[in-house]
């Protein structure tokens, strides 16, 4: 597979730094125009992070994904006493929009992104957009809900439990989930966690992709399971990474982005191959691009 081919074809330039790495039964090739071993910022990527947390938790029976979000959240308003924890994890807890609760968190004089300003906002809000369970809407406000969560039932940050139980055994040595970057950014920033706060690099993603195809931390079946409304309607949310099929072929991905930096990480489980990738770059459009290519790529080898 010639990545470097891919990458231009995608639209990024020799100028643009985006590291891409693609792991299949045969082999593990990377390609960039940047450092494959290089930390970036993976935005939403977090998500997923988050839902292994929550599934360790689960199964080890400290999480209920039926209890209402009240019974750790006090501040949040009576409409909390309605919201599961699962209808966090799935995006149908009918919260307010990321929009609405930042515009809500500049006013209070919010100059970034953090999960006290998020939730201090949330607490204001007194009606949510719609009943729990009925719609899917994805929700950066209800990631770090669950971040919150995971960390009152660990007594520990969420980056501290990720680094015990995820990064450590997964020898993933460049990436950390937290609050404080490991460089500045200017403001407005992302500084909550949760939904966001992941850095790594495409080696470490790779690593994470092998954990997952081959049930390392246990909890991958979990992790895969797509939600439901309330009414029995599935989803392709499952617990942070969406889970759909390409002719007969399971795809597990999920994206991230902020302002100059965008990633991609997918699963093709029924061929044990992978992908991921970062860019310093803000298109949205040429990560879409790029993890189409690979994708199309990897399902056209696979009769080779």
């Amino acid at each position: 597979m010639n990545l470097e081919r891919l990458i231009s074809a995608a639209g990024y330039d020799a100028a643009m730094p985006v590291a891409v790495g693609v792991s299949s039964a045969s082999a593990t090739v990377l390609g960039s125009h940047g450092d494959c071993d290089s930390v970036a910022y993976a935005g939403s990527l977090a998500k997923q992070v988050t839902g292994a947390c929550a599934a360790l938790l689960a199964r080890d029976r400290a999480l209920d994904l039926e209890a209402p979000i009240a019974s750790w959240l006090p501040e949040l308003p009576e409409w909390s006493r309605t919201v599961r924890v699962r209808h966090l994890i799935h995006h149908t807890a009918g919260l307010p929009s990321t929009e609405d609760v930042w515009e809500r968190a500049e006013r209070a004089g919010e100059k970034d992104w953090t999960s006290d300003g998020v939730i201090s906002a949330l607490a204001g809000m007194p009606e949510l957009e719609h009943p729990p369970g009925e719609a899917y809407a994805y929700s950066n406000v209800g990631y770090i809900c669950l971040a919150r969560i995971l960390e009152w039932l660990s007594s520990e940050t969420l980056g501290s439990f990720a680094e015990t139980r995820l990064f450590e055994p997964l020898e993933m040595r460049a990436t950390t989930l937290s609050a404080s970057p490991p460089q500045p950014l200017p403001s407005p920033a992302p500084l909550s966690v949760g939904d966001g706060g992941l850095w790594t690099s495409v080696r470490d993603l790779l690593r994470w992709n092998e954990a997952m195809l081959l049930d390392t931390l246990g909890v991958a079946d979990t992790i895969h399971t797509a939600g439901r409304l309330d009414d029995g309607t599935p989803l392709d949310y499952a617990w942070g990474v969406r889970v759909f099929r390409i002719d007969d072929q399971r795809v597990q991905s999920h994206g991230g982005s902020w302002d100059d930096a965008t990633a991609k990480l997918v699963r093709l489980p029924d061929l044990g191959a992978s992908f991921a990738a970062l860019a310093a770059d803000g298109s949205v459009e040429r990560m879409t691009a790029l993890s189409s290519l690979l994708q199309d790529e990897l399902l056209s080898d696979r009769g080779s």
